[in-house]
């Protein structure tokens, strides 16, 4: 696989050459609310908002659209033509995510699992080409290592940057196939001088050794029983304070829940997917009326059971990747990491 150096210059004008063929998106500072970073169109590297941790908002809306239409129908009498299924590969060119931190682009991995036969997500999967930025700097909220992953891990990325050290330059690594191609556009990249390659070659192998030294919450958990816990009371103490806005499940990447409804004007319909929460009391109210959880303690124990040992009891890794987010917006201070220690607590009695 490719390596290679890229100069600002260079990145820009690899970018632009990439932007004949490709849609090409990065997290840009929000003109009317500037201390977010969201996801928008650019054609250089220099409009990437670069900030510790990951952008405000995920990559998750271009796998997940909010909604996404699965099919068209009309309710006119005797149409022929009633139902037309969308066609599931993505109308649009190709797009480019670029600036992809690690735990975002780890995401896209984890989102896959439940969704492998979904011709929608598998669709745009193939569309979508990342080129990921490590973290050379983590914000307090950040937690990627605890839960299975790294700031340098190139998981779930095509191209993989690393910010070289005292220069404005980048080390562009290859990580697929489609990224070989993508590289193979960088027509002004340069090859990597000695001291750089050797600077990368440190920094990776830092990084495994801070990744043995460092104890994982991935570990810990897997080595409890955790069903123990179903009715433990702490639930209900951290249900007391949330207030299921749902702000937890919407920002956060690994969150996939989804609702399903019909939308019919003039006759011409839709059946539309979008964006649900656990968290919202009708999420799992049934059209008898029952409701299995109907007390909040219940959907909280239910966003943490699902992320810490139902998936993972599925899938294999914990169905979180450390961004942060839901602990930086919750308006109550619901902490992620702190819900862990509890649980690994009451575990461990």
């Amino acid at each position: 696989m490719k390596t290679l150096k890229l100069l600002p210059e260079d990145v820009n004008k690899w970018l632009q050459a990439l932007a004949d063929e490709h849609q090409i998106f990065g997290p840009v500072k929000d003109e009317v609310r500037p201390e977010l970073t969201l996801w928008a169109r650019i054609s250089t590297w220099d409009e990437i908002t670069l900030t510790e941790g990951p952008p405000s908002s995920s990559v998750k809306p271009f796998y997940f659209p909010q909604p996404e239409t699965l099919f068209t129908f009309s309710a006119k009498w005797n149409d022929p033509e009633a139902f037309k299924l969308c066609d599931p590969a993505p109308s649009t060119i190709p797009a480019i995510l670029a600036g992809v931190r690690p735990c975002d682009a780890r995401s896209i991995v984890l989102n896959s699992l439940p969704y492998k036969e979904d011709p929608y997500f598998q669709a745009r999967l193939g569309s979508i080409a990342v080129i990921g930025l490590m973290c050379t700097h983590q914000c307090s909220t950040c937690f990627c290592r605890w839960v299975g992953g790294s700031p340098l891990s190139s998981e779930g990325m095509d191209v993989a940057l690393y910010p070289l050290e005292g220069t404005s330059g980048l080390v562009a690594e290859a990580v697929t196939e489609k990224g070989e191609q993508l590289l193979g556009q960088a027509s002004s990249a340069r090859q990597l001088a000695g001291s750089e390659a050797q600077f990368i070659q440190e920094l990776k192998e830092n990084e495994a050794a801070e990744m043995k030294r460092i104890l994982k919450a991935v570990d810990l958990l897997g080595e409890k029983e955790l069903m123990q816990l179903y009715e433990a009371p702490f639930w209900r103490n951290i249900a007391e304070t949330c207030i299921n806005c749902g702000a937890c499940t919407f920002l956060c990447p690994t969150c996939y829940c989804f609702d399903i409804q019909d939308e019919t004007t003039h006759g011409e319909g839709r059946r539309i997917r979008y964006w649900d929460s656990c968290m919202f009391p009708l999420f799992t109210l049934h059209a008898s009326g029952h409701n299995p959880r109907g007390e909040k303690y219940q959907r909280v124990r239910n966003r943490f059971m699902h992320k810490l040992k139902y998936f993972p009891d599925r899938f294999g890794p914990i169905s979180c990747v450390g961004c942060g987010r839901c602990i930086k917006e919750c308006p109550v201070n619901i902490d992620i990491r702190e819900v862990i220690r509890e649980m690994l607590g009451v575990a461990a009695r």
